[in-house]
């Protein structure tokens, strides 16, 4: 009598098939999840988009004379956006290349132990509540600026519309707001660039000290040109955060709604994410809208940034694609 083994029989479940059955349900359930996580970051885009819109539109409909302030949304909302940009692009100015040599020294130039804590030290810059900054720059960086730099600035670069004067004697200033602003900024430019440069093929570098360069030479034609894309990627991104900071400006700026270029001193436009903050809990009915209107306005600001700094990042790292 001969004895058959059950897994010879017609029909029967090969032994890898239970795993593989596993695997697709796995792969579907996480398939599902990760798709469910897109549309619900979609929804809730466009639900706040909603809410803006339908919150800000009494703003556009009606007369805005019976309120405190300019008699027309444009007049209101425009120093603010001048504000609001002038301060990001100071700290934008100021941030990036400082993160691009940081950067550089803790990829290429620092120890491997010094590079680790360096990096370490500089990625938890970004885990500080912005109200920390914003105590820390009336406090400690605006006095210093306004004994010091302000008073040499106004007495050697005073022709210079920026930078006319009368300095600040209490240090509460746009140029205070923007370098604030810049060291708020620095880690995530810091850490897209480091990454980037980190990723420059190692034959490139080779290659070119091969040929004779330098070490700085090496980096300006081999690590720079193939990291320009990653650099820019990350100072857009960094510009956006610093469009939409609010405690810490609004901790050290006294802004008012109007044009105001010189950096030193005490008359300086206002953020659009800071007036908000400081003209919300005193307003009522029609302001409320308005206040709406301008940050569905910086709204439009920052999703514009975002998506430029996207479109950068996807044309890919290689300095051959410029």
């Amino acid at each position: 009598m001969t004895i058959t083994d059950p897994t010879d029989r017609a029909g029967a479940t090969p032994p890898g098939a239970p795993a593989e059955k596993v695997s697709k349900v796995g792969d579907k359930v996480f398939g599902g999840l990760a798709k469910g996580a897109g549309i619900l970051i979609l929804v809730t885009l466009a639900a706040v988009a909603i809410f803006l819109i339908a919150e800000a539109w009494p703003t556009f409909t009606n007369d805005l004379s019976e309120i405190s302030g300019p008699d027309t949304f444009l007049g209101y909302v425009g120093p603010l956006i001048f504000g609001t940009i002038l301060a990001a692009v100071i700290a934008l100015v100021v941030a990036t290349p400082m993160a691009v040599a940081v950067a550089l020294f803790i990829s290429h130039y620092a120890p491997k132990r010094l590079a680790q804590t360096l990096g370490y030290f500089v990625d938890l810059l970004a885990a500080i509540p912005s109200v920390v900054f914003g105590i820390w720059g009336i406090s400690v960086l605006a006095p210093i600026l306004a004994r010091s730099v302000y008073p040499w600035l106004e007495d050697n670069l005073g022709f210079i519309p920026l930078f006319a004067g009368p300095a600040s004697t209490s240090g509460r200033t746009m140029l205070t707001a923007g370098i604030v602003l810049a060291v708020m900024i620095l880690p995530i430019i810091t850490a897209i660039s480091r990454e980037v440069f980190l990723q420059t093929p190692r034959l490139h570098e080779e290659a070119s000290l091969a040929l004779g360069a330098t070490k700085w030479e090496m980096i300006r034609q081999s690590v720079l040109p193939y990291g320009r894309s990653g650099v820019i990627s990350g100072a857009m991104l960094g510009l956006g955060r610093a469009l939409g900071e609010t405690m810490a400006v609004a901790i050290i700026l006294s802004g008012s709604i109007d044009y105001f270029w010189d950096l030193i001193s005490n008359q300086n436009s206002n953020t659009i994410a800071a007036n908000i903050a400081l003209s919300f809990p005193e307003s009522s009915g029609l302001e409320v809208n308005r206040l709406i209107a301008t940050g569905l306005v910086l709204f439009g600001i920052t999703f514009l940034v975002n998506a430029l700094a996207r479109k950068i990042a996807s044309a890919g790292f290689s300095g051959a694609d410029g």
